[in-house]
């Protein structure tokens, strides 16, 4: 904070300083800039809450020009010609975190406006700028570089305070004189205060946001490598069997029936090897949102249709519950078919060792939204199975890898849809997927 004497007036006759009244005015005023002060923190949680990036320079001087200006044009006006506001606070804040260049923008602002604004105390602001500013970019520098930064906010705050003082006292030491208890105590510690939880506050944001980067680098980084090893694992088993298998046929000791019968195996192992890889692909490309209207009765009766042979091999009972018709979604109908029938199939699969095995498909009907629940009587899941659901290198078949229901996870959550599952062990499994409504077409 600064004072420019504007000549407002006898400064021993000022009511506020002298018989006590005003003070909630000044508390206001003061309290004012402090908030100019604070704009660039709250404007950096505001802006970067949700970006996966850090802060730049052009955000810092965007900002701090935007606060300057706001606190030279609010200046309050605390005494009968002492002017306050956070300029030269903001313009270290700027030095500080977005370099020279800002600061020199900033400085070329200050110089046009307080031109514009005039008065008696215009050239004693660009005298105590003309040694502030050099301050600024070698407190910036020392700043950067030193182990005690605590000490250099605090002398940054002394500072901004002492050489207007001292550049007042030679040109108007009378003014410096009446008000000598405010301006040796009040306004160090003013300027102190600002500068202190500005850096602060904004270090402390700066480095929350880095810590939360690198997490999600973490986490990204984590599932590859989990991707990786499912997928080498994965890969591997059925590449070692067609391995096994080619070389008995290269051995020629085994019949024509045998070989024969180890060439049928061999296939369903490389099938199976480029099933998973096409599963992996299909997991690792982006969802985009389909605008394409959808009936999902008739979806729903076609993978019934689809699946009715494969729950008969199961000696599984699929049943449906005689849907309404006009249920329309917004989405992909090969996705939506896709994920219907892993979860149906993975049903069946859960059925397979339970007498009387049923799946039951049924369909909900709300106002915008729709919702198709799988019901199965099979083995069901533990707490700890329900809370790995979806994950890409997770199953609890021996032989799955979990990039079903990883699929289907992200091709619901493409469509603005959710999944909720209720199970527990020997006790079934029930699968609630819940979606938009698509819109009447005009």
């Amino acid at each position: 904070m600064t004072s420019n004497l504007n000549g407002h007036g006898n400064l021993a006759d000022d009511p506020i300083l002298f018989k006590g009244v005003g003070l909630l005015p000044v508390i206001k005023d003061v309290l004012l800039q402090l908030l100019f002060a604070l704009m660039p923190f709250v404007a950096y949680n505001i802006y970067y809450r949700k970006l996966t990036v850090n802060y730049s320079r052009n955000f810092i001087m965007v900002i701090c020009s935007l606060c300057m200006l706001l606190s030279m044009t609010f200046a309050s006006s605390v005494q009968s010609g002492l002017i306050f506001d956070v300029r030269y606070v903001i313009m270290f804040f700027g030095m500080l975190f977005g370099g020279f260049l800002t600061g020199a923008i900033l400085l070329v602002e200050f110089l046009i406006y307080r031109l514009y604004i005039g008065g008696s105390g215009m050239i004693d602001a660009i005298i105590i700028l003309i040694f502030t500013f050099p301050l600024s970019v070698l407190l910036s520098f020392l700043y950067h570089r030193s182990k005690h930064k605590l000490w250099i906010i605090f002398i940054a705050g002394i500072s901004f305070s002492v050489l207007p003082l001292l550049v007042l006292y030679i040109t108007k030491p009378d003014y410096i004189m009446n008000y000598f208890v405010f301006n040796i105590f009040a306004m160090p510690v003013h300027n102190s205060l600002g500068i202190w939880l500005l850096v602060t506050l904004f270090n402390k944001s700066v480095s929350d946001k880095e810590l939360y980067l690198r997490y999600i680098q973490n986490e990204k980084a984590e599932a590859v490598n989990h991707v990786a090893a499912s997928l080498a694992h994965e890969v591997r088993n059925p590449l070692t069997t067609v391995l096994g298998f080619l070389q008995l046929i290269k051995s020629g000791t085994f019949p024509p029936e045998k070989t024969e019968r180890f060439l049928e195996i061999s296939m369903e192992e490389i099938r199976r090897t480029e099933q998973i890889l096409s599963e992996y692909l299909s997991i690792s490309k982006p969802h985009l949102p389909f605008q394409q209207r959808i009936e999902l009765t008739a979806q729903i009766k076609s993978v019934v249709e689809l699946m009715t042979s494969y729950a008969n091999m199961s000696n599984v009972t699929l049943s449906t519950d005689s849907p309404v018709s006009n249920l329309y979604i917004s989405g992909s109908p090969a996705e939506l078919k896709q994920l219907l029938v892993n979860f149906i199939k993975n049903a069946i699969e859960a059925c397979k060792d339970v007498a009387n095995g049923m799946v039951n498909i049924t369909v909900f009907e709300e106002t915008d939204q729709v919702a198709v629940e799988i019901k199965d009587n099979g083995i069901g899941m533990t707490p700890e199975q329900l809370s790995r659901l979806g994950s890409i290198y997770y199953s609890t078949k021996m032989s799955g890898t979990g990039l079903g229901l990883t699929f289907s996870y992200q091709a619901i959550r493409a469509m603005n849809g959710s999944v909720s599952v209720r199970s527990s062990p020997r006790s079934g499994t029930v699968f609630l997927i819940t979606l938009p409504r698509a819109k009447l077409s005009p």
